[in-house]
């Protein structure tokens, strides 16, 4: 060995290194990030980093790292699984000695942060579709059960047909079916090519294009499905139908805020929430958890129907049975529209339970509907025309490209 000083058991300046090739540099924090991105929360589908869960990283002089990992929960099951993947990335990482996981959790607001990143990225990966692209999606919804939102539903679908539009009607109560009844409407679902084909009804210009599972199931028979299977049913319904051309699909959604109305947030994320709620205050504040469970699940909430609303006898006096302004009260603190009122009244019921909606008749429930329709096809959610603005933008940069200007 020539003269000079001795190797240090350390390395140091000059230092070949116990391995004789070289210091090994210790690595930056964005590559210690950067290497933490392989590491996925499998619940959240999302690395951790760009969940936030990183909440600091340190590396010592000695390549002695320090992350701390903030979890939604201070029990997370997968919290084992997380640590171990932490360390496996990192020491693998060259110029690491050691790992250490300080491991914490988040508060509300950083849960509620992690949640909403976690379901905007579903949302952008949400599967295709059958549903066509420039169809407009309204789901129609409640915070509680026995607000009328089926009748409403199938209601608006037929006041819309009338007006000679092309509605789909998907029923998402798997559970509590009911569309097929309050339109008159049986029959065996047909398959053509591996896809169902949803049965018709012909209302005057327009068409109503219905599936339900109860078209599939004994309507006397409880249907005895978990979450997982409920959102594959909806999934179906949404992938493997042929739906064709529509101008409108309206879904009627179970009451609460359960796996089906979080399923079709991901699903289908341009779908449109409409809000049904009756007159009391106290049904105003159920509904209000549907439509913060739309926003949570980054949908539009495109405005609120009140339901049961005045009661007008034969005589021409009207009471208000159920209160009075939740439906208005309700708009007003989601800062949507207060689409429609719909007077309580018996035919509303009687129709449905012979199968002919009230919207398709004549008389004061038959405008009522006809002026929802209107406003959701006019002011709340109209179709797009296909040769709209950015239709026309694209047909004139595809024109100036091709002339080369």
């Amino acid at each position: 060995m020539p003269a000079g000083k001795p190797p240090s058991a350390t390395g140091g300046e000059g230092d070949p290194g116990p391995t004789g090739a070289g210091p090994l540099d210790v690595p930056a924090e964005a590559e210690i990030l950067d290497a933490l991105r392989a590491v996925i929360d499998p619940e959240l589908g999302d690395d951790i980093v760009d969940l936030g869960m990183v909440r600091s990283v340190d590396v010592a002089p000695g390549g002695s790292v320090t992350v701390e990992v903030a979890l939604t929960v201070a029990a997370c099951p997968l919290r084992n699984q997380i640590e171990s993947d932490v360390r496996g990335r990192l020491t693998s990482l060259p110029g690491v000695s050691a790992v250490e996981i300080v491991v914490g959790q988040m508060d509300a607001a950083g849960r509620a942060e992690v949640m909403s990143r976690a379901r905007w990225k579903a949302r952008e990966e949400a599967p295709p579709t059958a549903v066509p692209p420039d169809a407009r999606v309204l789901a129609v919804a409640s915070g509680k059960g026995g607000v009328g939102k089926s009748s409403v539903t199938v209601n608006l679908a037929a006041a819309l047909a009338r007006r000679g539009l092309v509605v789909g009607v998907l029923d998402a109560d798997i559970w509590g079916f009911s569309v097929p009844r309050l339109l008159g409407m049986d029959g065996d679902v047909e398959a053509r090519d591996g896809k169902m084909v949803p049965l018709e009804r012909t209302v005057g210009d327009g068409t109503l294009r219905v599936l339900s599972m109860g078209f599939l199931a004994d309507e006397e028979r409880a249907i005895m499905w978990r979450g997982l299977v409920l959102n594959r049913a909806v999934q179906q319904f949404l992938e493997d139908v042929h739906w064709g051309d529509l101008d409108y699909l309206l879904i009627d959604l179970p009451p609460g805020t359960g796996d089906i109305q979080m399923g079709l947030a991901r699903m289908l994320p341009r779908t449109e929430m409409l809000v049904v709620t009756t007159p009391p205050t106290a049904a105003q504040k159920v509904a209000a958890r549907a439509a913060d469970m739309a926003r949570r699940g980054h949908l539009r909430v495109a405005g609120v129907i009140e339901n049961m609303s005045d009661f007008t006898c034969e005589h021409g006096t009207t009471y208000a049975l159920f209160g009075t302004g939740g439906g208005r009260r309700l708009a007003e603190d989601l800062g949507v529209p207060l689409v429609g009122s719909i007077p309580l009244h018996p035919d509303v019921a009687s129709g449905g339970d012979i199968g002919e909606p009230v919207a398709l008749g004549e008389g004061e429930l038959a405008e009522v509907f006809a002026s929802l329709a209107a406003t959701v096809a006019e002011d709340v959610a109209p179709v797009v025309d296909g040769s709209g603005c950015t239709a026309r933008l694209l047909d004139r940069i595809s024109e100036a490209v091709a002339s080369g200007s």
